[in-house]
């Protein structure tokens, strides 16, 4: 059975746009999806990717403006017409939740995807405990039973040990599938995802000169 690493962070746009369909990819090809939720700020500052505020203004509209709008178009996913409000709070506890829930399995699918739509799509505040709760409550779950578990030192070390692998990983963006040890960075490469479940794509010979430090 094939496995895809699906490497995100809890209030990613571009997560929030592929989530249904990395989770249909896997249906249709009984593959199985291994949650491993990051703090994204230094997964990508490991890259030295310039971070939001760095960037000029015609960048930060196209790629988180223009590109979310048509995806979300694309895909028919909901979304808001905007940066969420509170879309730079700690979102630990929510990638809690998610870690709480196990690596695999419908129950942390549908935490990771309800948590990105409460937040794309309902402006939630991802550190906000009783929002939380409230999308827990509305998951199914016992709420104040997983938000304990959550802020745990054993849930909260797992997301940081995320984050160090994801950095080992040279992952430097969200979200980022790995199949079979080959990464593909961002949710506009899922058909080369699902065509790498169908046919593995053959391994990489290209040279680059090296990146002046």
């Amino acid at each position: 059975m094939a496995t895809i690493e699906y490497v995100y962070s809890a209030h990613s746009a571009f997560a929030y746009l592929g989530s249904s369909e990395i989770m249909r990819i896997c249906a249709d090809h009984n593959a199985v999806l291994v949650h491993r939720p990051v703090l994204l700020s230094p997964v990508v500052v490991a890259q030295r990717s310039p971070a939001f505020r760095q960037r000029t203004q015609a960048h930060v509209d196209y790629f988180f403006g223009r590109e979310i709008e048509r995806w979300a178009e694309y895909r028919s996913v909901p979304i808001i017409r905007k940066r969420p409000t509170f879309h730079d709070a700690d979102y630990s506890l929510a990638s809690g939740m998610i870690i709480a829930l196990g690596e695999t399995g419908p129950d942390t699918d549908r935490m990771a995807h309800g948590l990105l739509e409460a937040h794309w799509n309902e402006d939630l505040d991802l550190s906000d405990r009783t929002a939380l709760e409230a999308v827990a409550v509305k998951l199914g779950f016992a709420a104040k039973e997983l938000l304990e578990e959550a802020a745990s030192p054993s849930v909260q070390n797992k997301l940081m040990e995320n984050s160090e692998w994801a950095k080992e990983k040279q992952v430097f963006g969200s979200p980022t599938y790995i199949v079979d040890g080959d990464p593909f960075y961002g949710q506009d490469h899922l058909p080369l995802v699902e065509r790498a479940l169908d046919k593995p794509f053959a391994p990489s010979d290209w040279v680059n000169p090296p990146v002046e430090g």
